[in-house]
């Protein structure tokens, strides 16, 4: 059980390196240390390691000396197993004192088991060191991950935290900031902790970038009231409309748990055109009353109830508009739920100020209109406003004298309306410029790791070459990826404003470099800003198939998969079906074991010791617990 979205990206990377430490210990501060006081965090769902080097002893056998002595790979297991024991043995009372029993049965290094006797041949005892290599090592060699920047390519062990669904992106980057700037303190200094990837730098980014169009908003529509009322005080009142509808908004979103998220910042950027509308029509109404010579409480209640019906049929209207957004059904509609939400409270709450407050500050701070005491710029814009005015009386009569003309544009303004509609691209999500790309790799089925590992290198060096990249991980094998076939990169890019292509453009340019690469596909994708899936996946669409029928289910995806290629539209089109791993097969030639006195279970039994990695012991320490795996030597490993 996960408390995480699996199709939900990381919000932030950790890369730790040493010069000097081996890469276990180095693994032993980012799981024990590092991942467990995170994983603590309030909002932090769980920690991925990538390049996991968990410390393990590995027993690698020379089968020739095992035939030499004629031992077999139970006989090493077994002994291994009875010679690291961890057991409780009890307590010792005297007459004064008890004493707590300690046997030294835990053997916890390599030099520890080299000496561990086996079995006895003619009366001499066979060593474990005799029979092949016991080195310390880690869990598993087939794991690596790399930190790299433009001059640097280093292995390390690299931390993806993800953040539990519904908790605020932001607020747990910061927590774990703060966290990790106490944690650094007690690393050694031969550990470097690198933060390679901040999600939560790009929600900051269009904050910051809303927050400026909020506050040019106010701007303009302050200028342009005061253009058009030329009253300093009657310029007030309906800027305030904006702050205080916005604040409503905020009021009506706290009560239903929402965040300022990108769906409700883009609400919020919509509405700043809609609010400040009613207030506008409501003070000029105002305005004309009191230039009609009535004192302001007058002119206010007037001006008020003869627009209030206009107002209100404005407001409802222009709300009614995102009903239907608000009951749409499906993925949709769970999308765009709080952006309907968020644009019809702020339209509502400012139509209720445009009939309160507005009326209340007119009452009190509109004056009544100044006989001849205007200025010259007061009477230039005057006559540009009549210069407007007359313009549109012109073009009004003009339009009323040629109906069938006028008619006629209307059509073909209808015409283009739906042209364009089909024209122009449509998506699901608009693409964003976060600086960030995700790369998936594939090589062929049953590719060895050392191959995999070269042409993962190979995409490495295109990657550094790139100007547009900052920093990146690499990694193959990586936990939950799905095979030894595959790797990954997460690539950070350079800010904004240091680089010339959007993160779409860099994309598209790495698509073509590293498909130089052969034996290996690369996958790059800019993340979608809302994941959406039970997985994570290659591209950025995926289309799932399922059945019983294993070889009806691989052939129907053979064959779908085809048929998406053939689609000009489409590219990196994929499977992640991998049923076609070379292997070899083993047939027990049973009527022999059995005069041998040997069972298909001893049979693959040995099968395991010999080639499954097993672990055949474990070796428990204060803090954690490390296996002791049982293999060949790997030149009896390779094909």
């Amino acid at each position: 059980y996960r408390k995480v979205n699996p199709s939900d990206q990381p919000i932030l990377f950790l890369a730790l390196t040493s010069p000097t430490l081996p890469l276990y210990e180095l693994n032993e501060y980012a799981e024990t240390f590092l991942a467990q006081n995170i994983s603590m965090v309030d909002g932090v769902a769980q920690v991925d390691v990538f390049g996991s080097q968990k410390f393990a002893v590995r027993i690698q056998l020379d089968p020739h000396q095992l035939a030499a002595r004629g031992i077999g790979l139970d006989e090493v297991a077994g002994a291994i197993r009875t010679g690291n024991v961890n057991l409780p043995t009890g307590i010792l009372y005297g007459p004064t004192r008890a004493f707590a029993v300690q046997a030294d049965g835990q053997l916890s290094h390599a030099k520890d088991y080299r000496s561990l006797i086996v079995a006895y041949r003619n009366g001499a005892p066979v060593r474990l060191e005799e029979l092949g290599s016991v080195l310390d090592s880690v869990e598993s060699t087939k794991v690596a991950a790399w930190y790299c920047t433009s001059n640097l390519v280093q292995r390390s062990i690299v931390l993806a935290i993800r953040r539990q669904p519904g908790k605020n992106t932001v607020e747990v980057v910061a927590e774990v900031r703060k966290l990790l700037t106490k944690l650094n303190a007690d690393l050694p200094a031969a550990v470097s902790m690198e933060v390679f990837i901040d999600a939560s730098q790009s929600i900051k980014e269009s904050y910051e970038d809303v927050r400026f169009t909020l506050l040019l908003t106010v701007i303009l529509v302050v200028l342009v009231i005061f253009i058009f009322l030329r009253n300093v005080s009657a310029t007030l009142i309906p800027s305030l409309a904006l702050p205080m509808s916005l604040v409503g908004t905020f009021v009506v979103m706290a009560a239903l748990n929402y965040s300022l998220d990108n769906l409700s910042l883009m609400a919020l950027t919509l509405a700043l055109g809609f609010v400040v509308d009613d207030a506008i029509v409501v003070l000029e109404n105002i305005v004309r009353h009191r230039e009609m010579g009535k004192d302001g409480f007058t002119a206010a209640l007037d001006g008020t109830r003869e627009i209030s019906f206009t107002i209100v049929s404005m407001t409802i209207s222009l709300a009614a508009v995102f009903i239907p957004v608000l009951f749409m059904g499906g993925v949709v509609g769970r999308l765009f739920r709080e952006f309907a939400v968020t644009i019809g409270a702020a339209v509502l709450v400012s139509g209720v100020i445009a009939l309160t407050l507005i009326p209340m500050l007119s009452a009190r701070f509109v004056g009544a209109s100044r006989r001849g005491g205007h200025g010259k710029v007061y009477y230039l814009m005057e006559a540009g406003f009549d210069a407007v005015l007359r313009g549109y009386a012109d073009s009004l009569r003009w339009a009323l004298d040629h109906g069938r003309t006028m008619l006629g544009l209307a059509a073909i303004t209808l015409i283009a309306t739906g042209v364009l509609f089909w024209v122009i691209p449509k998506g699901f999500m608009a693409s964003e410029d976060r600086g960030r790309i995700n790369v998936a790799t594939e090589a062929v089925e049953g590719i060895s790791f050392d191959a995999m590992v070269t042409h993962q290198n190979q995409m490495i060096r295109i990657l550094q070459a790139d100007p547009n990249i900052q920093g990146f991980m690499s990694s193959v094998g990586a936990r939950g990826s799905g095979g030894g076939n595959v790797g990954r990169f997460m690539v950070n890019l350079k800010p904004r404003k240091d680089r010339r292509m959007t993160t779409d453009e860099v994309v598209q340019s790495l698509r073509s470099k590293l498909a130089g690469v052969t034996g290996i596909r690369a996958f790059p994708v800019n993340p979608p800003l809302i994941s959406i899936g039970g997985r994570s996946s290659k591209s950025m669409y995926q289309y799932t198939l399922s059945g019983t029928d294993t070889a009806e289910l691989s052939r129907a995806a053979d064959r779908l998969v085809e048929r998406l290629r053939e689609l000009g539209s489409l590219q990196d089109v994929t499977s992640d079906l991998q049923l076609k791993n070379p292997q070899v097969n083993v047939e027990i030639d049973r009527d022999l074991a059995s005069s041998l006195q040997i069972t298909a279970d001893q049979v693959e039994t040995a099968l395991f010791n010999a080639y499954g990695s097993r672990q055949v012991s474990t070796i428990l320490a204060p803090n954690n617990q490390y296996a002791v795996i049982l293999e060949m030597l790997p030149a009896y490993q390779a094909d």
